[in-house]
């Protein structure tokens, strides 16, 4: 395992950490310690807020000098010194640097050095937060020296291994989602995409004239118009009586209008073909646009409700909106893909075969098609209506021998009158569609019905009233069925020549060539300019749901590794370096019992948390510590009485104080196993299996949930926030060459979005905001981690007594520190998380005023600040600065 009890990098706004220790160091590199310096003083902070949290020797603290003194080389800067002294130490030699009120040191004298070194990892990371910083600093502020020996009692609260890597498999998962290659349906889209989607036109072209009368289309359509115009008004003129009683219909020329029709139909088609066809690529040029000119369609300036200009936000907003209705990126890729595929331009020359369809050879065939003109009915029918007829006019005694066959020559008349009168025929001839109005049945009936009548006439002898009377009928009778024959044969005509066809082709053809000159010829440039838009973001979404599928978890080079250890994971996460990672790589302290279990004195700091109902509900065995650090803390349990006083007498018999131990040997880590996607990285693939439970240090009480109903829907948030983040610094890009746009490569700022969305998942279960953005009503701690915060309440609420907290020293150490009454300080300390949502106020409400509330964290609870005695800090001068 890396000796680095520091992070690579600290968390935005968090002290820089640097390790001088002479164990986090190869002994024979002599500029180690200088250049971890130097990268601290590279990673950048603001100018009056720069903090540094050092980790050093105790008995090293005067040959560090200058190095101390670098870190205030741009300026001033606020230094805490975690001084690891050994067991031995009595005394703490030490320079005026750091400092207060600016600087000061945290004197540790038990259980940080060697296999025991992890358990400083904790207290760095609180440290390390700037309130907590700051906090600290001006207690240190307020106590002689500026040094103190610190007590502590934290709960930290997190998400155990599983809950954390099954939250972010879930997250990524709903983030990118399932491959989606084509979507159904491009979905609701701002309104200028729309435009681009159908085959509307803009209001402010509808009044727009697309051929003027005086181009060559213009003059075809109106000839077209013309003719089906006089075919028109020469249908209304005949289909009455008077087309057939009368000469109304002498000059008119129903067939020549109908084929003048279907000519210029024919003409404007094949105009609007050739300027299809001429027109035909996906852009049109200068030259395409003067051709189109010359065959008389007039094109417009682009209209105000859409521009190429606009295409892009328009773009963004949809594409944002899609984000942040939570759809998964590959869906939203599918659904811009599916965008682009609508509103890339085909051209015009594809509208051909809409063209055909439209208005094809066989519509215009049909046109000029001569239809028969027929009337009567059927030839039966007519025969014995005409003959019933005649035999009505035949009652009359005598006449009706020459009235009834007359009544029938009479039909026969008028159908033959009908026939020649067809409106199927040209004046001239040249045009003649036939026909037949059945005269030789209607002649027939109507002499046979005749002489019947006459005959029935005689027989029955009616009153000559009687007899006109029928006559007047049967007479009125063939007149009106005649004309209702000649009606009804003309409309029967009408509709089968259907010259209002043609009038239907003529508009269908004109919607298609000025929805084609709007689309395909004035909207060119901007459906390219969609198109080509929309497939670059939907490309990139891809590679960034690619990206995110891959990711294997944070990883940069460790920036204070000690001899012979492999890069560390970059970040913040349990893949880098890991506040619960306190083992060695499975390897025990030397002359100790790999199973020993800690035993907490019946008066010492354990002993004290479980007398304050303290004691830790959570199995720690998942959460191994090196076997030393249980037996450490096992042998330095202070009495129960004895406190921060050294007046009652340990019981124990005191022992001689051990031996420095000497640097540990460089050891190289076993290879790192990389783990499945979503889990967590793993630094000791082969485990000792006969190592025993490990427990944390007593000050330290873990809390681990297994994520809260917030967790996944949070993070997605956040990744999804930052997706869409990631594509704002792309859209300038997309509006100025939408070409090229997927050329872009957002792999490492995905990686850096991920890096940063687990590292804040790993710090403190997500409950800060990415960087930049507000707070505003994101989930508290409980809600994110599933463990609720009212053992930190209880523990802030209580009065300041010293057996709350567990001093990071050993026992021999207590006549060391000063008893002067009210010289210690106390900072306490809990993340703002904690209090806020559904949690609320309450539980709070026995906390006094002096806690500090940090704005983001997992460790909650209180640091005791003991000053020591005047003759315990040496301060010494820099001309009294030797080497060591």
């Amino acid at each position: 395992m890396s000796t680095s009890v520091v992070p690579g990098r600290p968390a935005p706004g968090h002290a820089v950490c640097l390790d001088l220790r002479a164990e986090a160091y190869d002994p024979a590199d002599r500029y180690a310690p200088e250049e971890a310096v130097r990268r601290a003083l590279a990673v950048p902070q603001p100018p009056d807020e720069r903090r540094f949290l050092v980790v050093d020797d105790a008995d090293r603290l005067v040959a560090h000098q200058l190095l101390h003194e670098r870190l205030s080389s741009y300026g001033p800067a606020r230094v805490v010194c975690l001084a690891v002294g050994a067991p031995g130490e009595r005394t703490l030699r030490r320079t005026r640097t750091p400092w207060p009120p600016d600087g000061g040191v945290l004197w540790l004298l038990d259980g940080f050095r060697g296999p025991d070194a992890a358990a400083l990892r904790p207290l760095v990371d609180v440290l390390a937060t700037p309130e907590v910083f700051d906090a600290v600093l001006r207690a240190l502020a307020r106590v002689a020296g500026g040094v103190a020996v610190p007590a502590a009692r934290v709960v930290e609260h997190d998400l155990s291994d599983e809950a954390r890597a099954r939250a972010w498999r879930q997250a990524v998962e709903a983030l990118t989602g399932p491959d989606v290659p084509v979507a159904g349906t491009v979905g609701t889209v701002p309104g200028e995409l729309s435009l681009l989607l159908d085959e509307s036109v803009p209001r402010s072209l509808s009044a727009h004239d697309w051929l003027p009368a005086q181009g060559r289309a213009g003059a075809e359509e109106r000839a077209c118009r013309d003719a089906l115009d006089d075919a028109l008004d020469g249908y209304e003129r005949v289909r009455g009586p008077a087309g057939l009683l009368t000469r109304a219909g002498r000059g008119l020329d129903l067939p020549g209008d109908i084929e003048r029709a279907a000519f210029a139909l024919r003409r404007f088609r094949a105009t609007v073909a050739d300027a299809f066809a001429l027109a035909g690529g996906s852009r049109p040029t200068v030259e395409e646009r003067g051709l189109l000119a010359e065959r008389g369609v007039h094109l417009p300036e682009m209209p105000r409700e859409i521009s190429r200009t606009g295409i892009v936000p328009a773009l963004r907003d949809h594409t944002h909106g899609l984000i942040d209705s939570g759809l998964p990126l590959r869906s939203v890729a599918a659904r811009l893909a599916a965008l682009s595929a609508r509103t890339a331009p085909a051209g015009s020359a594809a509208r051909l075969a809409a063209l055909d369809a439209v208005c094809g050879p066989d519509r215009l065939d049909r046109l000029t098609a001569q239809e028969p003109f027929r009337a009567g009915g059927p030839r039966s029918v007519a025969a014995a209506v005409t003959g019933v007829l005649a035999l009505l006019a035949g009652v009359w005694p005598g006449l009706g021998w020459g009235l009834g066959p007359a009544v029938g020559l009479l039909a026969a008349v008028l159908a033959l009158l009908m026939l020649r009168r067809r409106p199927n025929r040209s004046p001239d001839g040249r045009l003649d569609g036939g026909g037949a109005t059945g005269s030789a049945p209607r002649l027939f009936g109507g002499l046979i019905g005749g002489v019947a009548g006459a005959v029935l006439g005689q027989a029955l002898d009616p009153p000559v009233w009687a007899a006109a009377t029928a006559l007047a009928v049967s007479v009125a009778a063939v007149v009106l069925l005649a004309l209702r024959d000649w009606t009804h044969g003309v409309d029967d005509w009408w509709q089968r020549a259907d010259p209002e066809d043609a009038d239907r082709a003529l508009r269908e053809v004109r919607h298609l060539l000025v929805t084609a000159a709007v689309h395909d010829w004035l909207f060119a440039d901007v459906r390219h300019h969609c198109s080509d838009g929309a497939g670059a973001v939907a490309r990139l979404l891809r590679a960034l749901a690619a990206t995110a599928d891959a990711y294997q978890g944070p990883g940069v080079p460790g920036a204070y590794e000690g001899p012979g250890t492999s890069p560390e994971p970059e970040g913040y996460g349990r893949g880098a370096w890991d506040w619960d990672d306190w083992t060695d790589g499975g390897g025990q302290a030397p002359g100790r019992a790999s199973n020993q279990a800690p035993a907490p004195g019946p008066g010492g700091g354990a002993g004290r948390a479980e007398a304050a109902g303290w004691s830790d509900p959570v199995d720690w065995s998942d959460r191994a510590w090196s076997d030393a650090v249980s037996d450490a803390w096992t042998d330095r349990a202070a009495p129960a009485d004895a406190g921060w006083s050294d007046a009652v007498p340990d019981p124990r018999p005191a022992a001689a104080p051990p031996e420095p131990p000497a640097p540990p040997e460089p050891v190289r880590p076993e290879p790192v196993r990389e783990p499945e996607r979503g889990s967590v990285r793993e630094t000791d693939p082969d485990p000792d299996p006969d190592s025993g439970p490990a427990a944390a240090p007593r000050w330290l009480e873990r809390r681990y949930g297994d994520g809260g109903p917030a967790l996944v829907d949070t993070l997605h948030g956040d990744l999804s926030d930052g997706v869409a983040g990631l594509l704002r610094g792309c859209w300038a890009g997309i509006e100025r060459d939408p070409g090229n746009a997927a050329r872009l490569s957002l792999d490492k700022p995905m990686t850096a979005l991920l890096d940063e969305t687990r590292s804040r998942l790993e710090r403190d279960a997500a409950a800060s905001p990415p960087p930049g953005r507000e707070r505003g009503d994101r989930p508290d701690a409980a809600r994110l981690t599933g463990v609720a915060p009212d053992g930190v309440a209880r523990l802030l609420a209580a009065d300041d007594d010293p057996g709350l907290t567990v001093p990071l020293c050993g026992p021999e150490h207590l006549r060391l520190l000063s008893h002067e009454p009210g010289a210690v300080r106390r900072v306490r300390f809990v993340p703002e998380t904690m209090r806020r949502g559904t949690t609320g106020d309450d539980i709070w409400r026995g906390t006094t005023e002096d806690v500090v509330w940090t704005d983001a964290g997992r460790h909650a609870g209180v640091l005791r600040l003991v000053p020591l005695r005047a003759d315990v800090v040496h301060t010494v001068l820099a001309e009294e600065d030797g080497a060591p």
